[in-house]
């Protein structure tokens, strides 16, 4: 009689003769979370002590946390429209605020919809909102939030259009306005993706929650401004913000833990560009204070790392291993060829995918697969390989009219071992010439190709 243990045995010693079987694993869930101007050191595991953000710190610990990932542009659309399609803003038709994401391009909800994924935005579109521009013409099943750059919290309305254009009321559920006046945006983001998850139970799905915090306007309940008595108004207002952003991260982690999809869900988390200092987000007319970007140089709108390099994190208890910090270069369009690669999806045909596959940084410990990242904005032109980084034409956009006044003379053109100076405090142009028309050289080359598309 076979026992047991002979079986197993024989098991065994087959397995050693034969190659293992494959079988199937059900294919990942994914979910992107989003902050809009948040900076590079305001998340409590970026070092933050005046903050707290238990659910996003969990989330690093039970993941990989990267020091050294990159917005592709230093504002919020085209940031987004890299982060959907895998391609420099440039390159797909979306170089600065303003224009929509054109309808012949490819978008992650697309692709992985196309794979038999479900697939949901909740918050902040930024990239159209005509019957061809908006997420439902991209790709995403359903849409629940505002197609703007950003709304009031409680009325949902745009004010920041005049004179050029009327206030409007921007609150969309799909193809249909919908009235929620007095809810708390960040708290409707965060219930629509619970709700979501909740019945996501036959399919696979993709899940895109785009908060609007800590963006302007400043705006906050007082239980979450409570949590924060000793911090200066300003501070205490944006700190208030990211912990209602942290906390609708944490109950969306209890409900996949209670639906039992947590181990099998990748979670991708980033700012879109580094913190502002315009007026209209601080007091009295002031450039805004609210917001940090540790030691970097520069804001939102600067191509000083100030304005791109954002907090960014990981999660994946199925793949990818607890308690990492990744110093290796990463940028947000990355994230299309991650997820794709993650679900078995081809990459869309035809087209320059600028992303690449990170995972392996993430589960193995590669290295960067990129030899060099650029960026091109308000007459800014920017370069980084390795440790090193040009800024052509920089300027800081620290709130002040000279904040917006490019650096002249020997500044113009601005090299900075960021290894060694992270601030980018010190130009290094003249210790290292040839270094510096080298790295100009590939900008001006990356800039005429990337436009041919």
């Amino acid at each position: 009689m076979t026992t047991r243990r002979s079986f197993l045995g024989a098991a065994a010693g087959a397995g050693a003769a034969f190659p293992a079987l494959q079988v199937p694993r059900r294919r990942p869930n994914f979910i992107v979370i989003y902050t809009d101007d948040h900076g590079y050191g305001d998340l409590g595991c970026q070092g933050a002590r005046d903050m707290k953000t238990p659910n996003f710190d969990a989330l690093a610990e039970g993941g990989a946390r990267f020091t050294n990932w990159h917005a592709a542009a230093p504002m919020c659309a085209p940031s987004r429209a890299a982060l959907m399609t895998g391609r420099y803003p440039i390159r797909c038709g979306v170089p600065t605020n303003g224009p929509s994401l054109p309808s012949s391009e490819r978008t992650l909800a697309s692709i992985l919809r196309s794979q038999g994924y479900s697939t949901a935005l909740f918050g902040k579109w930024h990239l159209g909102s005509d019957d061809q521009t908006s997420p439902n013409a991209h790709g995403f099943d359903q849409f629940f939030g505002f197609h703007s750059g950003c709304i009031d919290f409680y009325s949902h309305r745009y004010y920041w259009g005049e004179p050029r254009l009327v206030n409007y009321h921007d609150l969309w559920r799909n193809r249909t306005e919908v009235f929620e006046d007095g809810k708390y945006m960040t708290e409707m983001i965060t219930a629509e993706a619970r709700n979501f998850l909740l019945n996501a139970r036959e399919k696979p799905f993709f899940l895109y929650l785009a908060y609007n915090a800590p963006h302007y306007p400043m705006h906050a309940p007082r239980k979450y401004v409570e949590r924060f008595p000793n911090l200066e108004r300003e501070r205490q207002m944006y700190a208030a913000m990211v912990a209602g952003v942290d906390d609708g991260v944490g109950e969306v982690v209890e409900t996949l833990e209670k639906t039992g999809q947590r181990e099998n869900t990748f979670i991708f988390y980033a700012a879109d560009n580094g913190a502002t200092r315009e007026p209209r987000a601080g007091l009295d007319g002031q450039p805004a204070k609210g917001g940090l970007n540790g030691p970097l140089r520069g804001f939102k709108f600067s191509l000083f790392d100030g304005g791109t390099h954002v907090p960014a994190i990981m999660n994946w208890p199925a793949r990818i291993p607890a308690r990492q910090v990744i110093r290796e270069v990463g940028c947000t369009f990355d994230v299309l060829p991650t997820f794709c690669g993650a679900a078995g999806a081809p990459l869309p045909a035809g087209r320059t995918i600028d992303g690449r596959d990170v995972l392996p940084m993430a589960a193995g410990k590669a290295k960067s697969p990129h030899d060099a990242l650029f960026w091109s904005s308000g007459g800014q032109n920017a370069v980084r390989r390795a440790n090193w980084k040009l800024v052509v034409d920089g300027f800081t956009a620290d709130g002040t009219e000279e904040g917006r006044k490019k650096l002249t003379g020997e500044d113009a053109m601005f090299l900075s071992d960021l290894d060694q100076d992270p601030g980018e405090t010190k130009n290094l142009r003249r210790l290292h010439p040839n270094l510096v028309d080298e790295l100009a050289t590939m900008q001006r080359r990356w800039l005429e190709e990337v436009k041919t598309k």
